[in-house]
């Protein structure tokens, strides 16, 4: 199991993560889509990336705009597989504009 990160260690690396935010206990972003079926395509994309590295984010949906957290909750806080799957995320939503 990975290390929760200290909560220094997440701001640093949240410098590096446009659009999100948070602490040790999780980072979450929200972007909007164009589109609810933008979204959907984004929220799928997400889901084959999340099933690769077996790590998964909660996903809130509403309407074009979709807010990620990120926590590995057996570690009870963020670990450096939210971060990977942070930048993955960034990684689509930026694909999707």
């Amino acid at each position: 199991m990975a290390d929760v990160l200290t909560a220094e260690a997440v701001e640093q690396e949240l410098g590096g993560l446009a659009g999100w935010s948070g602490d040790s206990s999780g980072i979450s972003r929200t972007v909007e889509l164009a589109s609810f079926p933008d979204a959907i395509a984004v929220v799928d994309r997400v889901a084959v990336v999340a099933e690769e590295l077996d790590h998964h984010p909660d996903i809130d949906i509403r309407w074009r705009t979709l807010t990620f957290r990120c926590v590995t909750h057996s570690a009870g806080g963020v670990t450096v597989r939210d971060l990977e799957l942070a930048r993955r995320i960034d990684e689509i939503v930026r694909s999707a504009r």
